[in-house]
């Protein structure tokens, strides 16, 4: 499966944006979705994983629990990182991952999207 990342920017603190991953090339369906982000200097890290279903189980890493929501429309084939109330430290690379399970993790991911920079400005 091919994975497009899209829609990181500059933002103030405080801000909002709203990243978009389109997959293609197999049925997206079958496949559990999660962003993860690598900040200079650091490892990349887990943010936030969905299943299969639109609506599906979701897990985030504690460190945006309560600013950011991730969803998937699999009728476009689209998985979303909704983030809110963004700090500096959420600056990085955010990348999207498919993992070919029915149900969202940290880590086992197989199929990886090129990365979309969000940088929060203070």
């Amino acid at each position: 499966v091919q994975l497009q990342a899209s829609g990181g920017g500059l933002v103030q603190a405080g801000g909002s944006l709203r990243l978009s991953c389109v997959a293609s090339g197999r049925t997206f369906s079958r496949y559990a979705m999660g962003w993860f982000r690598q900040a200079p200097g650091k490892e990349r890290e887990f943010v936030a994983g969905i299943g299969w279903s639109t609506g599906g189980s979701t897990s985030y890493a504690d460190s945006v629990k309560g600013r950011f929501a991730i969803s998937r429309d699999n009728a476009k084939n689209t998985v979303y990182l909704q983030m809110g109330s963004l700090k500096p430290e959420d600056t990085a690379v955010y990348y999207c991952a498919a993992r070919s399970r029915l149900l969202p993790s940290d880590s086992g991911y197989d199929y990886w999207g090129q990365g979309t920079q969000v940088t929060v400005s203070s």
